[in-house]
C-alpha cells in the first residue's frame, strides 16, 4: 500500500511550520500544504527551500483569515475576513466565481514563490463542498496537479492524489497504532492527514486544535514504517 503523510497548515504560524519541518526531518511526513494567508508564509517558504525534498502543496483557504485577492467582497464579512467557518456545509449558496478568483490568486501567489506545486487540498476540507466541485476540477486541470481525495470527487479519479484519505489521525485518534489501522483498508493508496506543530502563542490565538498537535509530532517522529508500506510522495 502506498502511504502519504501530509502535514496541513504549513505557514499558519512559525511553531506549526517548525513542527512540520521536524516531522519531515525526523519522522514520516513527506509533504505539507501551505496556507498562503498564514502568519508565517514567508518563513515557511524559506524553510521549504532549505528542504527541497519536502513536497509542498497548497492548503486552499476560504474559512480563515483574509483573502489574497482584492476583489471578492461577496466572500467576506464586515471586517474583511472570510465569512465562512468550518460549518460551511450549512451554507446554501456561495459566489462560485469569486471562489475561483480567490483560489486562483492563492495558487498564483504560491507559484510566485518558486516552489513546485505538489497538490491541492483545503482548510476544513472546503474543496469537498459539492457546490465547489466544478471549480476544484477546473483548478486541477488548469494547474496540472492532483487534489486531495474527498467524496465529491470520487467520480473524478484521474485528478485524485490518492484513492482515499485517512482522517482518523486526529483528536482522540492520535496514537501509535496508525499502521495497524491503515493495513485494514481496502485501497492501494492513502493519504494520512496530520497536523504536527510546536505550540506558540499565535497557534493558541488562531486554532482550537492545539495540544494534540504536539502529540502528533511526537508520534510522527517515533513511528517505525513497516515493510508493506510504499511511499507515494
Amino acid at each position: 500500500m502506498k502511504v502519504l503523510f501530509n502535514a496541513d497548515d504549513f505557514g499558519l504560524t512559525k511553531g506549526v511550520t517548525d513542527g512540520i519541518i521536524k516531522a519531515y526531518k525526523d519522522g514520516v511526513v513527506s509533504s505539507a500544504t501551505l496556507m498562503m494567508n498564514g502568519k508565517a508564509v514567508d518563513y515557511a517558504v524559506l524553510q521549504a527551500k532549505k528542504h527541497p525534498l519536502l513536497n509542498i502543496g497548497i492548503h486552499l483557504v476560504l474559512t480563515w483569515g483574509k483573502p489574497i485577492s482584492g476583489n471578492v467582497p461577496s466572500l467576506l464579512d464586515n471586517q474583511g475576513f472570510f465569512k465562512f467557518k468550518n460549518t460551511f456545509l450549512e451554507v446554501e449558496d456561495v459566489d462560485v466565481d469569486a471562489v475561483e478568483r480567490e483560489w486562483c490568486a492563492q495558487i498564483d501567489a504560491f507559484l510566485a514563490t518558486g516552489l513546485p506545486l505538489h497538490h491541492i487540498d483545503s482548510h476544513h476540507h472546503i474543496h469537498g463542498w459539492g457546490l465547489l466541485k466544478e471549480v476544484v476540477v477546473k483548478l486541477a486541470q488548469r494547474y496540472n496537479v492532483p487534489v486531495r481525495y474527498v467524496e465529491s470527487l470520487k467520480g473524478n479519479p484521474e485528478i485524485l492524489l490518492t484513492e482515499t484519505l485517512w482522517l482518523d489521525f486526529y483528536g482522540e485518534g492520535v496514537d501509535y497504532e496508525i499502521f495497524n489501522k491503515l493495513q485494514q483498508l481496502d485501497t492501494t493508496s492513502v493519504e494520512v492527514m496530520t497536523h504536527p506543530a510546536i505550540i506558540d502563542e499565535d497557534l493558541k490565538e488562531f486554532s482550537s486544535y492545539i495540544e494534540k498537535r504536539e502529540q502528533e509530532l511526537e508520534i510522527l517522529c517515533g513511528l517505525q514504517v513497516p515493510n508493506w508500506v510504499e511511499d507515494c510522495s
